[in-house]
């Protein structure tokens, strides 16, 4: 068989296996992380379970059980616990002549004045801290649940788009087939086609996997298969910080817990005093009768800078770092809420123009389409228009969901729960 026999034969050969690949698409690749969209289902029920499986609650229990021990404390008739005395004295080792001495006792520990108040307040700006950090983090775990619907949504979006340009392409690989075995076209173009769809069907391959993982990223989050209809949210009316936000209604609480914990250990400064009662059993020497008889002492601890200082220092190290992380979360918030007013404003200007680029593209599109089926442009001009068109497509659609995804993030910034 001559030469180019035998290469015509293989380029045929190859042909045909390409053409049995394409009838059968590679895009069913099996993944598991398949969800359910519920319309009953609310974003802020699915933030709600989010919530309840976050391992920071392990923190929060550990925390409130911590509030209940303060208040324990405060609440306590001693402000610390008593201690038991007893003591025997004799003379064997000495004169030994029979002296005995037996004592048992009770040491109460007294309140210092003030002490108490300050305990109550302690437990209560520890309540209160507790109750902010719930707040703090139900709004850390709406962001991360925020962005990972809106990956989903945009993975899905550029999924569709894939799949349609594979649909195109192998449309249009059929036609420029029928026409190539008419002889109306060349069998360049048949390859050209061809590997379009190849590139197009790559292409929906790795739209669908990117998909696949933003599902299962939100899967391993909120432990649910169902997603809701309905992710999008209402841009929040508010302007600036404030106070109330979340995060720093927290920070503002660690504040307010340190200032109460300095106050403690001022009150503290020294020792409780302790007031003991006893009862003393006393036999003198050559005397078989005991002498009973009760003890009142008081033991009353000076205020001295060797117990002191170091608990004052360590208290207002303690009120300075809550100080501080305060003006940083504050500085960072402010940057967040810039930014996504920003984004907004950016977003919102190159949707107009994306629009308009969609348009042209579009109708650029349905000319060529026409253009090529009269004969009177290539394919490869037409191809180019068509990748002009999808390009123009995937970013008007990313774009509008974009929107979304920032309005979202501009709610977060402001401390707004979906």
């Amino acid at each position: 068989m001559p030469l180019y026999k035998l290469i015509q034969l293989c380029i045929a050969i190859s042909f045909s296996l390409i053409s049995i690949a394409m009838a059968e698409p590679i895009t069913d690749v099996k993944h598991h992380d398949e969800l359910t969209v519920n319309p009953a289902l609310t974003l802020h029920d699915v933030l709600e379970k989010t919530y309840a499986r976050n391992p920071q609650q392990y923190m929060l229990q550990a925390m409130d059980g911590e509030v209940q021990a303060r208040y324990i404390q405060a609440r306590s008739l001693l402000p610390a616990a008593p201690a038991v005395i007893v003591r025997h004295i004799n003379d064997t080792v000495g004169s030994n002549r029979g002296e005995r001495q037996y004592e048992a006792g009770l040491e109460l520990p007294i309140w210092l004045p003030g002490q108490r108040d300050a305990r109550k307040n302690v437990a209560d700006n520890a309540e209160n801290t507790l109750a902010a950090s719930r707040d703090g983090l139900l709004l850390q775990v709406a962001g991360v649940l925020r962005d990972a619907v809106w990956d989903i949504s945009m993975n899905a979006n550029y999924a569709d788009l894939a799949k349609a340009r594979y649909e195109t392409a192998k449309n249009l690989q059929h036609d420029v087939e029928r026409r190539y075995q008419a002889g109306e076209l060349a069998k360049t173009d048949f390859m050209l086609a061809q590997n379009e769809t190849l590139k197009a069907q790559d292409a929906l391959v790795l739209a669908e996997a990117e998909l696949a993982h933003a599902k299962h990223r939100y899967t391993a989050l909120t432990g649910l298969e169902e997603i809701p209809a309905n992710l999008l949210e209402t841009l929040s009316t508010i302007t600036e910080l404030s106070d109330g936000h979340p995060l720093i209604r927290e920070a503002e609480s660690r504040i307010s817990l340190a200032q109460s914990e300095y106050g403690l250990v001022n009150s503290e400064r020294r020792e409780n005093p302790q007031l003991t009662l006893s009862t003393i059993s006393l036999r003198g020497g050559f005397d078989p009768a005991y002498n009973n008889s009760l003890g009142l002492s008081l033991r009353v601890p000076l205020d001295s800078e060797v117990r002191a200082r170091p608990l004052m220092a360590a208290s207002q190290k303690n009120l300075a770092q809550a100080m501080t992380d305060r003006e940083r979360l504050r500085m960072t918030m402010e940057t967040m809420l810039h930014e996504a007013e920003h984004n907004l404003e950016v977003t919102r200007a190159e949707l107009t123009i994306v629009t308009e680029q969609n348009t042209i593209a579009q109708e650029s599109l349905r000319l060529s389409r026409k253009a090529f089926t009269l004969g009177e442009i290539d394919l490869v001009a037409m191809m180019r228009n068509q990748a002009l068109a999808y390009d123009a497509e995937r970013a008007l659609t990313s774009k509008q969901i974009q929107l979304q995804w920032d309005t979202a993030r501009y709610n977060q910034a402001v401390g707004v729960l979906p």
